[in-house]
């Protein structure tokens, strides 16, 4: 047998090719166009609620900054904002929603943004209650504050400088809640 010397050739580090290639592909993929939406904040908002047990509905229309009642919930609505006409439509909504209990004791239930286009991407969960947003409006022809029950007929809103806890009754819009939701109690 003859034995002959074979050259091999020295293998490259072909690692840093390979890393410089991922490189380039991702922040191709990344480099697209943002798809930021442009919004505009609303003065008023429209909300519905739902008492699961008796399948009673409320439609509030109301403004920002006011605060809701609907059963043992209190709502306060903290901004609206809707998307420009050119843009694909959405209407987003930060609320703060609390609940007093037979207790008298408040208990946060929901805080955060709510979309109009997906509900249930930031639902709030309870067991008796469910609230959506409907729309953010400008204030354009429509009452200062109004309110539906389930059959479509105008309820009667309370008067700006009644609190809550001074009429049970829900569907009540309030534009200056105290600062502290227990102090709804007294």
């Amino acid at each position: 047998m003859i034995k002959t010397k074979t050259k091999t050739r020295p293998q490259k580090n072909k690692t840093p090719i390979k890393a410089l290639l991922l490189l380039v592909l991702v922040s191709i993929g990344t480099a697209g166009p943002a798809f930021a939406r442009e919004m505009e904040n609303k003065p008023r908002i429209q909300l519905r609620s739902l008492d699961k047990i008796t399948a009673r509905t409320m439609t509030f229309d109301a403004r920002v900054g006011s605060t809701l009642k609907f059963g043992s919930l209190y709502m306060k609505v903290q901004s609206c904002q809707k998307t420009t006409p050119i843009e694909q439509p959405e209407s987003a909504a930060f609320l703060q929603i609390w609940e007093i209990d037979a207790k008298k004791q408040s208990h946060w239930v929901f805080s955060g943004w709510m979309f109009s286009s997906s509900p249930a991407l930031s639902a709030m969960d309870h067991p008796i209650y469910d609230v959506w947003l409907i729309d953010c409006l400008d204030d354009e022809g429509t009452p200062e504050a109004a309110v539906e029950d389930q059959a479509g007929a105008p309820a009667e809103a309370a008067q700006e400088t009644q609190s809550p806890a001074e009429n049970e009754k829900d569907g009540i819009v309030t534009d200056e809640p105290p600062s502290n939701p227990g102090d709804m109690l007294e």
